[in-house]
């Protein structure tokens, strides 16, 4: 009975990497047309990991929040805003490739700033508050940009974009993305940020026992704010990348980006009671919604029903940590 009761307890820790596994190899089986497996192809694969980036960008800032117990609907209208406004910056007002990606990093920067104090300050829910920052967000960047899209051509002279900012498109080799490697780079920051520092310790705390974080001497209100204006910084970067792959900057950019990336925090093991979560498994979350996505587009299916899976997802996953919980 006891073996059989660790074996339980290692399945559950593992069911995320199981998941992946499944759907790695159903898909490499039913994706085969002419003799030729279209997702096991080099090239498709890559295609997986460039999707997966900008979303898996995003989920390490709401890996952070998610632990501490709150959550930030807005990140999907930040990417909606920066996307335009650094696409505005480099287009519109000449600015450099350094200068627009600073620039563009401050100003999501500021929009986490204002969720953590509202938050913190004044005492408001946080899903209230990015839910109200949300709309702001993607009002400003209708507003900047006159409701339309702002295209990205690159070369030098007025109304084109810096060539530098056209790397975040390309490929190493020709093959792996670049926004694959920054992603990848980022994650393993974040897993060491949260694993091995004192702010890691502190936000784990927090979302543990908020009370006890607070009468042990931790700075509840500061760990909070700095975790929002990081969640919008890195909402920036996926922003971005996004205007790079795409060559436009566009006001409506990101909707539903928050689902994503909750979905894949919430597969990966994240708790979203606060208190519990990994990068590494934020990471697999990401790549099975990635292979997901990837796969039901291969199979035609109707990008309607690909968004009713996620949501299917999202309840199966906090039905499971329950579980958990309950043994």
């Amino acid at each position: 009975m006891e073996n059989k009761a660790k074996v339980k307890a290692v399945l559950k820790q593992m069911q995320s990497v199981i998941a992946l596994v499944i759907i790695f190899v159903v898909a490499s089986t039913i994706c085969v047309k002419d003799g030729r497996n279209n997702f096991l192809d080099i090239r498709n694969l890559m295609n997986v990991l460039r999707a997966v980036s900008e979303n898996g960008i995003i989920a390490i800032g709401m890996t952070l929040i998610l632990i501490l117990g709150d959550i930030d609907l807005s990140v999907g209208s930040v990417v909606g805003l920066i996307s335009t406004g650094c696409a505005y910056l480099m287009v519109m007002s000449g600015f450099g490739f350094i200068p627009a990606v600073l620039t563009s990093l401050v100003i999501g920067g500021l929009f986490g700033l204002f969720n953590g104090l509202c938050i913190t300050k004044l005492h408001l829910q946080a899903f209230i508050v990015t839910l109200a920052s949300m709309n702001i967000a993607r009002g400003l960047a209708r507003f900047w940009a006159n409701g339309i899209g702002i295209p990205l051509a690159y070369g030098e002279g007025e109304g084109m974009a810096p060539p530098a900012f056209e790397v975040l498109q390309m490929r190493i080799g020709g093959v792996v993305p670049v926004p694959a490697i920054i992603f990848i780079v980022l994650l393993i920051i974040f897993q060491i940020i949260l694993s091995k520092t004192r702010f890691g310790r502190q936000v784990y705390a927090i979302g543990g026992n908020r009370q006890a974080a607070y009468l042990s001497g931790i700075k509840v209100d500061r760990i909070k704010i700095y975790a929002f204006v990081i969640c919008s910084m890195l909402a920036s970067v996926a922003a971005m990348i996004h205007a790079a792959q795409i060559s436009q900057g566009g006001p409506n950019e990101g909707q539903g980006y928050e689902l994503n990336a909750v979905a894949a925090c919430a597969i990966g093991g994240t708790s979203l009671a606060g208190g519990k979560g990994t990068m590494i498994g934020t990471l697999i979350g990401a790549l099975i919604l990635g292979m997901l996505d990837n796969v039901l587009g291969l199979k035609g299916v109707n990008s309607n029903l690909q968004l009713m899976v996620k949501g299917f997802l999202i309840i199966i996953a906090v039905f499971m940590q329950a579980d958990k919980v309950k043994d």
